[in-house]
């Protein structure tokens, strides 16, 4: 009876060994294949001009418009989209956004919106001659929410081959 346990318990510490094994093989497994799980984390940034060649004045409109910066210099991680002006994060994290936006003898402003969420705004009153106005803001984003920046109403904003109206961001870290 003795002999039978023991002989039991030697095969049920067989199967944890053996389990315990097929564990680990599944974690080296799981660490070198963490790229595939989340390719962009630790690895967004992008930076964009309002426009690649020229010179516009964009504006004035009747409401809020979204900015759509065509000219990208870099899209780590493709967040941005040159298309829309959007930026959507791929992972939770703390992100850092900055807007710089250039005028000419006008009113200028743009807003940073986090989703439908006004954050900052850079204003700029220049009665003559060039001017321009920054922002910055980091925020805790959840992935899929969504960054952009929009131009005030009734504004103008100017841009040409300086590309003084940027809009950039990257991945501080995730979380």
């Amino acid at each position: 009876c003795f002999y039978s346990l023991f002989l039991a318990q030697a095969a049920k510490l067989q199967e944890v060994e053996s389990l315990r094994t097929e564990l680990d093989k599944l974690k080296q497994q799981l660490q070198g294949n963490a790229s595939t799980f989340l390719p962009s984390a630790g690895q967004v940034a992008f930076s964009a001009s309002l426009l690649s060649d020229g010179e516009a004045t964009i504006g004035p409109f009747n409401g809020h418009t979204a900015l759509v910066f065509k000219n990208v210099v870099t899209n780590i991680g493709s967040a941005y989209d040159p298309n829309t002006g959007v930026f959507t994060a791929a992972v939770r994290g703390v992100y850092h956004f900055e807007w710089h936006i250039g005028v000419d003898s006008s009113n200028t402003a743009a807003v940073l919106v986090k989703n439908t969420n006004h954050i900052f705004t850079a204003y700029e009153h220049q009665t003559a001659g060039y001017g321009a106005s920054s922002q910055s803001a980091s925020l805790l984003l959840e992935a899929g929410d969504t960054v952009c920046v929009h131009q005030w109403t009734g504004t103008k904003i100017h841009d040409n081959q300086n590309h003084h109206s940027t809009f950039s961001g990257h991945l501080l870290f995730t979380l």
